[in-house]
C-alpha cells in the first residue's frame, strides 16, 4: 500500500486511508462553508435584531437554561448511580439514557405526546391534579429539550465518575465525612471538568432542539417558537434571514465545542497536574460556608460525636487524651478468617505475600468491602452496624489519596471540618500536624506540586489529625527515601506511644515491622500464620515469605529418615531431627551459606552444585543468588573481597555448603 511519508520521520499515512479521510472532512465542512458563503453580511445585523428573531432567541435561552437545570437535577444523581451502584436492570437503564440520542427527534416528540400529552399516560393526571398542561406551552418545550439533551450530561458525567478512583471517596468517609458531604466536597469538585463538559453540551443541544419541540410543544410565537423553529419558518419567507439566524446558531455551537477543547468524555481533578503553581494565599477549602449542620441529619450514636475542643481541653492537634482508651476486638469472616484482639496503644504490623488479604483486612475494619465482614468493637462501642464515616477509623491508603483540588493544609483539615471543628481551629491544628511531619512549608501547595514522599506525609498528618479510635496505615512509608523514612518513622512512633487506640500497619519493610510494631500479624490467603512479638517472628518465622522478607533462606519440607525432604527430591541434613512426617520450615541465614568454586571438603553436610543468577550489594556486603541443581534457590552473603577471589559473576558455576548446625527448623 502506498504511503504518504511526512518529513518528520514518522510512519507515513496510507493513501487508501488518507483520501477517504479528506473526503469526510470536505463532506462535513462544505455545508458550513455554504452558510458562510450565502450569508448576507450587510443585512446580518438587521436580520438578527428583528423582533421575531429576538423573541425566539429569548425563548430559546429560557428553554435551554431550564432544560440544563432540569438535566442537572435529574441527570447528576442518575450518572452517579450508573457509575457507582450495581443494581438489577442497570444495562436497561443505560439503554434508556442513550435512546434519545439515536431516536429520531420527531419520534421522541410523538413519544412525549403519548406520555405527557392531554391524552397520554400521565398528561390527564397532571392536568386534573395540578392543572399543568405541557403540550403547546413553554414548559412543554423545556420537557422536549430536556428529553433529547440530558443524555449528553449523563454520559459525560458517568465517564468522569467511572475514571475517579474510589479511594478518594473512601478516604473521605474514613475521615468522618458523611456520604452527602463526600459527594459535595470530594466527588463533584474532582469530576468538575466532566460535569462542565456535559453541561455545555447539554445546553447547546437544548438550544438547537427542533423535532421533538415542534411535535410535542407546537410552534407558537412567544410560547414555543424557539430559534430553530424560527429558522424553519424563515426559510419559507426570507431565506437570507434564515441563513443569518443559522449562522448565529452555528457560531454558538462552535464556541461551545472550542471551549470544551475535546474534553467531552470528561476528566477528573487528577489532570490538574499540568496547571501552574497555586498562589500562596489560595485557600482551596471546599468547606466554604458553614458546614456544621451539613451532617446534622445523620443521626447520633454513643461515642459518635465530633472531636470538638471543649473549654480548657487539649488542642485537637495533640495526640489522644490518655483517658481515651479504645481496645480492639474484631471477628473477621469472608476472605479473611480471623479474630483480632489488641489492647489500647498496641501497634500491629500486618505482613504477608501479595494476595494474602492484608488490605482486605483493613477495608473490612473500615466496612468498605464485601469480600470480608468485621464484627468490630472499639472500647465499649460496637461499631459493626455503623457506616464508615461514623466509626472513627482513619485510613491512609497506599497512594495517600490526597484530594487533588485541595491544598495540603485543606487536606489535613478535612477530617476535622467533617467532625464539626470550626474552620480556623481546624486549619491551625492541621498546620501543626504538617509541621510535626516536616511538611509545614508545603501547606499551600496542591498534591501535584509535592513529591510522592511529601504527599504521603501529608496523608499521614491528615489521618492523625482526626484523633481516631483505630488507625489503619497501608504501607504509609513506602514512598519515602531512607532518610525521610527514618524521620517520619520516629515521629509516628512517638505519636503511637501516646495513642489511645490500636494501629494496624501493612508493610513489606522488616525495619518498620520491628521498630514500629508491638506485634506482627502474618497472613496468608486470609488466615493467620503467626501472631507474635517482632522478636519471636524474627527468630522463628513460620512463613517462607516472612523469612525471605527478613533476609533468610526458607525451605518448606517434610521430615523423613534421611532429613528434611525438599521440593524436587533434595534432602537437607539437620542437627536436631524431628519426628518423621512432621512438616517444617528450614531457616538458613545467608551468612551461613559458604560459596566455593570447587566441591568443599570438611564439615558441611549439605553440599550442592549450582549457578550464580544475581549479585546485589547490601551495605558493605554482597548477596549472591544461587540456583542449586538439586535444591531450591539459595541466597549467600559474602564480602566483596571474597567475590573477587572467587571471580563470581552471573552464570558462573559454584558449589554451596551449609552446615547441619546452621539450619533452624520451625514446625508448621
Amino acid at each position: 500500500m502506498r504511503r504518504l511519508r511526512p518529513r518528520t520521520g514518522r510512519p507515513g499515512l496510507p493513501v487508501a486511508l488518507a483520501v477517504p479521510a479528506l473526503l469526510a472532512v470536505a463532506f462535513l465542512l462544505l455545508p458550513l462553508l455554504g452558510i458562510l458563503a450565502r450569508t448576507s453580511w450587510g443585512d446580518l445585523g438587521t436580520h438578527l435584531t428583528s423582533p421575531e428573531v429576538l423573541q425566539a432567541l429569548r425563548l430559546s435561552l429560557l428553554v435551554s437554561f431550564w432544560a440544563l437545570g432540569l438535566s442537572l437535577v435529574l441527570g447528576v444523581p442518575l450518572a452517579w448511580l450508573l457509575a457507582r451502584v450495581p443494581f438489577p436492570g442497570k444495562a436497561l437503564v443505560r439503554t434508556l439514557v442513550l435512546l434519545p440520542m439515536v431516536l429520531p427527534p420527531t419520534v421522541g416528540g410523538v413519544a412525549l405526546l403519548l406520555g405527557f400529552g392531554r391524552r397520554g399516560l400521565l398528561g390527564p393526571w397532571l392536568e386534573e391534579t395540578f392543572g399543568i398542561t405541557l403540550p403547546f406551552h413553554t414548559s412543554g418545550a423545556v420537557i422536549a429539550a430536556t428529553f433529547v439533551a440530558m443524555p449528553f450530561l449523563i454520559i459525560s458525567l458517568e465517564g468522569a465518575l467511572a475514571g475517579l478512583r474510589p479511594a478518594y471517596e473512601e478516604t473521605a468517609a474514613s475521615l468522618g465525612a458523611s456520604p452527602f458531604r463526600v459527594f459535595r466536597t470530594v466527588t463533584l469538585p474532582m469530576v468538575a471538568p466532566g460535569l462542565a463538559a456535559g453541561a455545555a453540551l447539554t445546553w447547546a443541544r437544548a438550544l438547537g432542539e427542533f423535532g421533538a419541540t415542534i411535535t410535542f410543544a407546537g410552534n407558537l410565537p412567544g410560547t414555543t417558537q424557539t430559534l430553530p423553529l424560527q429558522v424553519y419558518l424563515l426559510l419559507q419567507d426570507s431565506p437570507e434571514a434564515a441563513t443569518s439566524v443559522s449562522l448565529l446558531l452555528l457560531a454558538i455551537a462552535m464556541a461551545v465545542l472550542i471551549g470544551l477543547r475535546g474534553r467531552w468524555t470528561g476528566g477528573t481533578a487528577d489532570r490538574r497536574a499540568d496547571r501552574g503553581p497555586v498562589p500562596e494565599d489560595d485557600e482551596a477549602d471546599a468547606d466554604a460556608g458553614a458546614d456544621a449542620g451539613a451532617d446534622a441529619g445523620t443521626g447520633g450514636t454513643p461515642g459518635d460525636g465530633p472531636p470538638r475542643k471543649p473549654a480548657g481541653s487539649a488542642d485537637p492537634a495533640e495526640p489522644s487524651d490518655p483517658a481515651e482508651r479504645w481496645p480492639l476486638h474484631a471477628d473477621v469472616t469472608g476472605f479473611n478468617r480471623l479474630t483480632l484482639e489488641a489492647a489500647p496503644g498496641t501497634t500491629i504490623a500486618v505482613v504477608g505475600p501479595n494476595g494474602a488479604g492484608k488490605t482486605t483486612l483493613l477495608r473490612a475494619l473500615l466496612g468498605l468491602t464485601p469480600r470480608a465482614h468485621a464484627a468490630l468493637r472499639l472500647g465499649d462501642l460496637d461499631v459493626t452496624a455503623l457506616p464508615p464515616h461514623r466509626r472513627r477509623v482513619a485510613w491512609v491508603p497506599q497512594n495517600g489519596a490526597l484530594f487533588p483540588h485541595l491544598t495540603a493544609l485543606a487536606n489535613t483539615a478535612y477530617g476535622l471540618r467533617a467532625h464539626g471543628v470550626p474552620r480556623a481551629e481546624a486549619r491551625r491544628a492541621a498546620q501543626e500536624w504538617l509541621d510535626r511531619l516536616g511538611v509545614g512549608h508545603l501547606a499551600h501547595r496542591r498534591p501535584h506540586q509535592v513529591s510522592g514522599g511529601q504527599a504521603q506525609r501529608v496523608a499521614l498528618a491528615r489521618a492523625l489529625a482526626t484523633r481516631p479510635r483505630l488507625l489503619l496505615l497501608d504501607e504509609p512509608l513506602a514512598a519515602l527515601d531512607q532518610t525521610t523514612r527514618a524521620h517520619v518513622r520516629h515521629t509516628l512512633r512517638r505519636h503511637l506511644d501516646r495513642f489511645g487506640g490500636v494501629c494496624l500497619i501493612v508493610t513489606h519493610d522488616p525495619v518498620e515491622a520491628v521498630s514500629l510494631a508491638d506485634r506482627v500479624l502474618v497472613l496468608d490467603e486470609g488466615q493467620v500464620l503467626q501472631d507474635a512479638p517482632p522478636a519471636d517472628v524474627t527468630r522463628n518465622p513460620r512463613s517462607p515469605w516472612v523469612a525471605r522478607m527478613l533476609g533468610r533462606n526458607a525451605w518448606p519440607g517434610t521430615f523423613g529418615p534421611d532429613g528434611l525432604a525438599l521440593a524436587g527430591g533434595a534432602r537437607l541434613i539437620v542437627a536436631e531431627p524431628l519426628a518423621e512426617g512432621t512438616a517444617a520450615l528450614a531457616i538458613i541465614a545467608p551468612e551461613a551459606v559458604s560459596v566455593h568454586r570447587e566441591r568443599p571438603g570438611g564439615s558441611p553436610r549439605n553440599v550442592w552444585p549450582g549457578t550464580v543468577r544475581e549479585i546485589t550489594a547490601l551495605g558493605s556486603r554482597l548477596r549472591v543468588l544461587i540456583a542449586p541443581d538439586q535444591a531450591p534457590d539459595l541466597v549467600a552473603e559474602i564480602t566483596p573481597e571474597a567475590a573477587v577471589e572467587l571471580r563470581l559473576a552471573d552464570g558462573v558455576r559454584v558449589w554451596t555448603g551449609v552446615k547441619a548446625t546452621e539450619v533452624t527448623l520451625v514446625t508448621l
